[in-house]
């Protein structure tokens, strides 16, 4: 970023985070410009950027103050508990529903799973696969079919490196994006009729996965903020005997908690100590908000007992499909599994990632990516504090692109689903996130898709009718 773009994304973040109060006036700009060792040029660059994005406003010889109709929902408070028995899990109807109706292009599409593709190098990634088929060498489709193109193995090995992991690359597994490295991690360590632990609210995909392999969940409540229940999870151990675990450590889909790094290494431990294999999805764990990437549960594993599986659809690359999984002591089952189910993920795309990795703009391209999500999420957030009833509760996330809310006055979520896809407004209700639909007054939103006048009066809609709804509810 330019040091404009890097000090608005500063300020932006302590807006965000409370640290600049709403109506607080800003540091003037030869303050600002002295403390930081920037021209006032610079400063106001900044100022005008953030001005623009709507989150401080200039008072006419007073100076910069944080936009004072920015009033922020109050966050989650403890998350309700959940069912504790293991059971069978049938959501898949209810999940093919909603996603049917996030595909199209037409409408608001603030239940989608994806941030925008515009946000993406989508045109440099073209130039590099280009590149890679003109180049490639034939027997590459034969050598590379699994475990993967080395190159690309070497590179998510090296960034690993750079995060404090040391992961060989023998021990990765390309996959055709991350869901199929946690579904072969499944098959790797499960068989039919077995426990897996999984949180609550938890990612549909893994909830889809469990009931196709004919296994049962037990749900760990889990916190907005802090994630998983260690204590439940404790408990849950004894009485159960789970064959696995598999969890959202970083930014979890739909909740967006943030594992703190003691509960992930008492996790592991946790773990360890029973011999329990942890599948780590980590999709979401560069787009991180703060200075500094927030490390995997896999950094504590010292047994090999965790498979981080991660990919480059959420952070770079949607549509090429290309993921991977760094399976310790289970790299060369889940490499054979990988071998009689799909055989290969396509080559081309493995080495135009490969290319754009050695290349060296990735990133840089993060840098820009995070700046944009944080944003867009200030904006989101003071959208719905405008048009959603006070008593609303909302996430703030560290990262990611997800908010999870409560609707007050026990709004229902799939009603106010149905009644927003009339209106070509997707959103992802709280039910298909639940082994047994429950978080019935929940919804999912995404606002990786940007801010802009069709998407405000979207969640002004929204707002309408969860307050509608709220006062119907309560003359009942």
């Amino acid at each position: 970023m330019k040091r404009y773009e890097k000090l608005a994304a500063e300020i932006a973040e302590a807006i965000r985070s409370g640290v600049l109060a709403k109506g607080e006036k800003l540091p003037s700009v030869r303050h600002t410009g002295a403390a930081r060792a920037l021209s006032a040029s610079t400063v106001f660059q900044a100022y005008y950027l953030l001005e623009a994005q709507g989150l401080i406003v200039a008072r006419e010889r007073s100076g910069y103050y944080v936009n004072a109709g920015s009033s922020q929902l109050q966050p989650h408070g403890v998350q309700e508990s959940v069912r504790k028995e293991a059971s069978t899990v049938d959501v898949s109807e209810l999940v093919f529903e909603i996603l049917e109706a996030t595909r199209a292009r037409e409408g608001v599409a603030l239940g989608s799973a994806f941030p925008s593709p515009l946000l993406f190098p989508l045109d440099k990634l073209a130039a590099c696969m280009s590149s890679s088929v003109k180049a490639m060498d034939p027997w590459l489709t034969v050598k590379d079919l699994s475990p993967g193109d080395l190159e690309l193995r070497r590179q998510i090995a090296q960034r690993y490196l750079s995060d404090g992991l040391v992961v060989a690359a023998e021990d990765i597994v390309i996959t055709n994006g991350a869901l199929e490295a946690l579904n072969l991690c499944l098959s790797a360590v499960t068989r039919p009729g077995d426990t897996v632990l999984i949180e609550a609210p938890a990612f549909y995909a893994c909830l889809q996965a469990v009931e196709q392999h004919g296994l049962k969940a037990v749900e760990i409540t889990g916190h907005p903020q802090q994630g998983v229940d260690l204590e439940a999870m404790r408990q849950a151990i004894l009485q159960h005997r789970p064959k696995a675990c598999w969890l959202m450590t970083s930014f979890q889909n739909p909740t967006g908690s943030l594992m703190p790094q003691k509960h992930k290494r008492a996790l592991v431990d946790l773990l360890t100590e029973h011999q329990i294999p942890l599948i780590e999805d980590d999709v979401y764990g560069e787009l991180y908000f703060g200075t500094h990437k927030p490390l995997p549960a896999k950094a504590y594993d010292h047994a090999g007992l965790v498979m981080h599986c991660s990919s480059f659809s959420k952070c770079l690359a949607p549509g090429y499909r290309v993921g991977w999984v760094a399976a310790g002591r289970y790299a060369r089952q889940v490499e054979r599994l990988k071998l009689t189910s799909s055989l290969a993920t396509s080559v081309p795309a493995q080495q135009a990632l490969a290319r754009y990795l050695t290349k060296g703009g990735y990133d840089r391209h993060l840098r820009q990516l995070r700046h944009q999500l944080l944003l867009q999420q200030i904006r989101f957030m003071e959208g719905i504090a405008s048009y959603f009833p006070a008593e609303t509760r909302i996430s703030k996330p560290d990262g990611g692109y997800f908010l999870w809310l409560k609707l007050p006055g026990k709004v229902d979520a799939l009603e106010l689903y149905r009644h927003a896809l009339a209106n070509q407004i997707s959103i992802a209700p709280g039910p298909m996130f639940s082994a047994h639909h429950e978080f019935r007054d929940y919804i999912r939103l995404n606002y990786g898709h940007g801010w802009n006048a069709e998407t405000a009066r979207a969640l002004q809609w929204l707002g309408a009718f969860v307050r509608d709804a709220q006062k119907k509810n309560s003359n009942e």
